[in-house]
């Protein structure tokens, strides 16, 4: 079923697209976890690595391309991803996991 995405998750994409590296980071739970390009990272400071090393490198613009998707307790979230990478761009899943309003997994794939 479509739904409308949540408030963290359209913040999260929101501050991507500006480049905003403090308003990425603020949806996302001390303890989140994120997992991307083979690699888990754990933790606020670990997932704000991750989203510094990942706008550095890659420059990227995200574009949702349909409302969200729930599946097995996430929010599925389909996104044509832009930037500085070979085979730009390219359709990538965003698995959302969210306790209290908060960002707690995000598995992309």
């Amino acid at each position: 079923m479509k739904m409308k995405l949540p408030a963290s998750i359209e913040a999260y994409f929101d501050a991507a697209n500006r480049g905003d590296l403090d308003g990425m980071s603020l949806p996302f739970a001390a303890n989140a976890v994120v997992k991307d390009e083979g690699r888990t990272r754990t933790g606020r400071s670990a997932v704000r690595a991750w989203i510094e090393e990942v706008t550095e490198k890659y420059h990227p613009s995200l574009q949702v391309e349909r409302g969200a998707d729930e599946g097995g307790g996430a929010t599925i979230v389909h996104v044509l991803v832009s930037g500085t990478f070979p085979n730009s761009p390219v359709r990538l899943r965003y698995a959302f996991k969210l306790r209290d309003g908060q960002i707690t997994h995000l598995e992309i794939s």
